[in-house]
């Protein structure tokens, strides 16, 4: 029942209600189609404006050269939406590592990859224990009717909090696409505080376990680690 290591889905993930951040203007827009295919793995272009805030129109044009080219691929049916292709993918990463070295921020994000890489196994750990609890001595699937285990819970995540926020918000000053997790962290773990317990780790909303997963997929690629060599 704990985190797995693979991506959330996303077809019917919900958006935090208003739009936070923008960063157009300072990313390139088709990197930022790009980028947000690869974060999400299967997205809507509505989704990709509400991402990085950007006019719809844009996001339309940039999706029509990228499905023009070949790097990206629509797809209809029972879900519909768009997908980042193999070369795609590659010309992402290509378009990453430029935007690092023109910015001069290598050093920045590695800074902040590390502390977050600290962070990550207690995150892991306090999101299976979000999802199962002890009963006399056994393990079970936590129905969040302990209001003692869930607070505890929940105390814990709100430190992990403070510090990942940290982090993205020492980034996001040399890489502005960063900006727009402090305040989707900052939702989710209000919507968590108010006790509506889907916020913490549903993978089909933009939950804090949705955030954090994204968080480390960009870190990664933004990097050009291999999510399979991590660590190595």
């Amino acid at each position: 029942m704990g985190p797995t290591s693979t991506p959330p889905g996303r077809s019917g993930r919900v958006a935090p209600p208003t739009r936070v951040c923008s960063v157009e203007g300072r990313t390139d827009p088709g990197l930022l189609v790009l980028h947000a295919l690869r974060l999400s793995g299967f997205t809507t272009a509505s989704a990709i404006a509400d991402r990085w805030d950007l006019e719809p129109a844009v996001v339309d044009t940039q999706l029509d050269e990228l499905r023009r080219v070949g790097w990206a691929t629509y797809r209809e049916g029972r879900l519909t939406g768009w997908m980042l292709s193999t070369d795609g993918r590659v010309e992402g990463e290509r378009r990453l590592t430029a935007e690092l070295d023109a910015a001069e921020a290598r050093a920045t994000v590695e800074s902040a990859y590390e502390r977050f890489v600290e962070l990550n196994a207690e995150f892991l750990t306090v999101c299976t224990d979000w999802q199962l609890r002890d009963v006399a001595g056994e393990q079970v699937i936590n129905d969040h009717t302990d209001a003692s285990h869930d607070g505890a819970v929940v105390e814990r995540l709100v430190v992990l909090h403070g510090g990942v926020t940290e982090i993205v918000e020492t980034v996001a000053p040399s890489v502005s696409r960063y900006a727009v997790y402090a305040p989707r962290f900052a939702h989710a773990i209000g919507r968590v505080r108010a006790n509506d317990v889907d916020w913490f780790t549903k993978p089909v909303i933009d939950s804090y376990h949705t955030i954090w997963f994204e968080l480390h997929e960009d870190l990664l690629c933004t990097l050009g680690i291999e999510r399979g060599k991590e660590g190595q």
